[in-house]
């Protein structure tokens, strides 16, 4: 080989070499970027789950003061009387106004006094929890620093945020009203949403033509799935509440509303399941004499059910977390107590987080992180249970 060729192949070694290296580096690069944008992610959850966790957990104890109850007669019509004029700004209004009830329905209590916890004003309980612009007077500081010596202040869990309903005062706000209206609007959301879209996904998939017509539904399927959501909620305003008459802030507007709006997430969902199954399964039912239903509903649908309920139990925990179309059919009511029918005025647990988001009274703040607390322990149990029925029922063809 002569020196020249030599030299030639010496560079295309080297312009090798250079370009492996090049590619190498651009690897390395890629591999970088990827960690970094994962790091990102996982300091952004760390940060959100931190803050939200570190504001929302002082919401589950609630201040109560340890005082002696008078039942009396002129209680009923002024219930300041029931306890010594000293405690009555450091105890919660809306525990005063129980005591008249509580006499109407137990007479046998007039005349008897006995020493009791009651729920201590939000002022208080903002000043134990060491919370900055608690508002509380410093004479009554320094009667709540009396008491805790004597043992009769504490920190309790606050059972109310679970069994109590929306309240103006916050030492007596809670979830349940929300709680119930968010099960309500979510079953109706599951009862219209699931078998409409389940059955539309098998006829466009199994049975429908392939033509224009049938190709403009599709589009139009894919287009739905990702427009904003507050259209939908004018689409229900306009539907269900001014054409249909279903009444404002009921859950049965909230459920059929949402249910607009996860009908396209539930048909492309089980349009991919039912894609998924193989066409030899298909065949072999056809070969055996099986009609097309009989195909469809003995052989195709149990084998893409994993799928399905996979897609469809996402959707909802998507609807569940919704805001936005549920304030447009009137979900931002005040509800102190639960619903005790699908017509009756409702809120949700994102709507009343919102609510508690914009009041001016600082303890709201932690009532709010609560609250998200427990949005995000339902939507993230929903979608564990997507993810368990899709690893359990995975099939490999």
């Amino acid at each position: 080989m002569s020196d020249a060729s030599k030299s030639n192949a010496l560079r295309a070694d080297l312009r090798a070499d250079k370009r492996k290296r090049r590619r190498a580096r651009a690897d390395m690069r890629f591999k970088w970027y990827g960690l970094t944008a994962l790091g990102l992610a996982m300091l952004f959850l760390v940060f959100f789950f931190v803050d939200i966790i570190s504001k929302g957990l002082p919401a589950f104890q609630q201040a109560e003061i340890l005082v002696q109850v008078s039942y009396s007669e002129s209680v009923k019509s002024n219930y300041n009387r029931a306890v010594d004029k000293r405690y009555r700004k450091l105890i919660s209004r809306s525990w005063l106004r129980t005591i008249p009830m509580q006499l109407e329905e137990h007479p046998d209590m007039i005349g008897t006094t006995a020493e009791q916890w009651v729920l201590a004003d939000y002022r208080v309980d903002q000043f134990l929890k060491g919370h900055e612009g608690h508002k509380l007077k410093k004479k009554y500081q320094k009667l709540v620093r009396q008491l805790q010596e004597e043992g009769k202040v504490r920190l309790a869990f606050n059972s109310g945020f679970f069994s109590n309903g929306d309240s103006k005062l916050p030492e007596n706000a809670g979830i349940l009203a929300s709680a119930v209206g968010s099960v309500l609007v979510l079953l109706l959301t599951m009862l219209f949403a699931v078998p409409v879209g389940v059955m539309t996904a098998i006829y466009l998939e199994e049975f429908a033509p392939d033509n224009r017509f049938t190709q403009l539904i599709e589009v139009n399927i894919n287009n739905l799935a990702a427009i904003p959501s507050i259209l939908y909620g004018l689409l229900g305003l306009a539907i269900f509440i001014n054409f249909m008459g279903v009444p404002r802030s009921s859950a049965l507007a909230g459920g059929l509303t949402l249910a607009l709006m996860t009908l396209p997430i539930i048909i492309i969902a089980t349009r991919a399941a039912l894609r998924a199954v193989p066409e030899s399964i298909r065949e072999a039912a056809y070969g055996l004499g099986a009609s097309s239903l009989q195909t469809v509903w003995h052989h195709v649908l149990p084998l893409a059910m994993p799928g399905i309920l996979t897609g469809s139990i996402i959707g909802l925990a998507q609807a569940m977390g919704e805001t936005a179309p549920l304030l447009i059919v009137g979900m931002m009511a005040y509800i102190p107590e639960a619903p005790h029918s699908i017509l009756a005025a409702t809120t949700v647990l994102p709507a009343q987080v919102y609510t508690w988001s914009g009041e001016s009274i600082r303890a709201f703040e932690e009532r709010t992180a609560a609250g998200i607390m427990v949005l995000l322990a339902v939507l993230l149990s929903l979608n564990a249970l997507a993810i368990r029925l899709r690893n359990r029922s995975e099939q490999t063809w």
